[in-house]
Formats: C-alpha cells, structure tokens, sequence
C-alpha cells in the first residue's frame, strides 16, 4: 500500500524503539496501512535495517532528553508532522523480587528501570507535543500485563509499568481534546528481544529466548495462542486508526484472554 491507501493513509508517525520486536512489528504494519513512518532507535545496526526498509532513523538514547529532542525535530521537518506517536521502548527485570536484591542492585536497578519504562515515554511525548496538538494526533504508549497484575515481571518492572499506567490516564486527561492518548499492554510475546537491565548484569537476556517459552506462552493463555509482534501490532494499527476516535486514557489487551485465568 502507498500514498492514501489504507487505515492509516496521510498519517505521520514516529515509532520509538522500532528497531526490533514490537516496535519493529509496528513500524511495518504502519508502513503497510499507508503511514509515512519515521523511527527512533538506539542500537545502530537496527536503525541501518529500519532505513533499509525506507523508513527514516534517527538513533540515540529515547531516555536522553537531547536525543529525543533531536527526533521528534527530525521527524516532523521529514515528514511534515506529527499525527501519530508510538513509544515501545522497555527493559525486563527477569522477576527479581525486593528480598532477591541487594541495596545498591535496588538503588541502581530503579534509576535505570524508571528511566527506560517511564522517563523515555514522556520525554518522548514532551518532545512531540507541540506537532500533535497541531495535528490534533494520538499518542499509543507500550505497556505489559504487568501493569495489571503483578506475576509478570519483578517489583522494578511491575512499578514502572504500573507507574506508565497511571501516566496514560493523567496525559490522557491533560492533552484532552486536542491529543487522544491510549496504551497497548500485551502479555507475553512470542520473539520479542525484550532485554534486562544492565544493572542487574541481564542485559545479555532476551526475554523471547529459552526452548519452552512458546509452550509456557500457550499454557498462560485462555485461547491456547501464542502471539507474536505482529499480532501485537495490530492493536497500534486500530489506536492510530479512526476507529479508535472516541478512545482516551484507555487499554487494549493484547493477551490472549490470560487475565480471565486468573
């Protein structure tokens, strides 16, 4: 699809963290519903493979207030504004309790778990506010089941995202009526690269790695599906669609029904 065509013909958009995974998955399927996508990405190698599929990169740190600057900037002057931000950047705690961590693990794990899973969203919609208001766009941020339950993920991944929760519902209801801002929260994911905090020595991990994680996806869904990014995209596709134009400070869970087995 080009030009018009598609759910999202006309629309500008910029991905953060599209370099793999979700993101990754997200920027294509934009690309594929007629979007004009622009992309933030910190690794390199990921940004040269975005540019190989046309999209235009601007790598650096998403929790850089510098950087985040620069590709909100890049962006907008590339593609002539700003309708749609999506924000997929996150790092993993591996499920280390509070009791499984020393008290400069705590103390150096936090600073670097609130500064990816929250600090790097909102600077992201600070640095791209200005075009949305104008466009009057929507804002699509990447949160987990985790920001619903607490089994998901280790006391740092579960506070930040139980912190980015709380950070929809307050900007949905600042940016209200000119910007609509809505999350996406799905539970595990097949091929993520989801990585863990450096911090914690994890940053080696990747979250979708392991032999058994597809049966162990399969028995933590009431549908029996495994997801993959793909599939998770589809939900960024509907936010940033008109379908979804009476939708603020509100969720789309992506999780194959894991929520009614509890």
């Amino acid at each position: 699809m080009n030009g018009h065509d598609g759910r999202l013909g006309g629309r500008r958009c910029l991905v953060v963290g599209a370099g793999s995974g979700i993101g990754r998955a997200v920027a294509r399927a934009f690309v594929a519903e007629g979007a004009a996508v622009g992309a933030m990405e910190i690794d390199p190698a990921k940004g040269a493979a975005l540019e190989a599929d046309g999209i235009t990169v601007s790598v650096g740190d998403a929790a850089a207030v510098d950087d985040t600057r620069r590709a909100a900037e890049r962006a907008v002057a590339e593609l002539g504004g700003l309708d749609v931000l999506v924000n997929c950047v996150g790092v993993f705690d591996f499920r280390r309790g509070l009791g499984d961590l020393s008290a400069d693990e705590l103390d150096a794990g936090f600073d670097e778990a609130f500064r990816v899973n929250v600090k790097s969203h909102l600077l992201s919609v600070h640095a791209s506010l200005p075009a949305l208001r104008e466009a009057r766009g929507t804002v699509i941020l990447t949160l987990s089941s985790s920001a619903f339950r607490p089994e998901g993920g280790g006391i740092l991944y579960v506070a930040s995202k139980f912190a980015l929760r709380g950070a929809v519902v307050s900007l949905a209801r600042e940016l209200a009526p000119d910007v609509r801002v809505n999350g996406v929260a799905p539970g595990g994911t097949a091929g993520t690269d989801l990585r863990g905090l450096r911090s914690l020595g994890q940053q080696d991990r990747a979250l979708g790695a392991g032999p058994d994680r597809e049966a162990d996806l399969r028995a933590r869904s009431a549908l029996e599906v495994v997801l993959g990014p793909d599939d998770i995209a589809a939900s960024f596709v509907f936010l940033a669609s008109d379908g979804a134009k009476g939708m603020t400070g509100r969720f789309l869970h992506p999780d194959g029904g894991a929520a009614v087995l509890r």
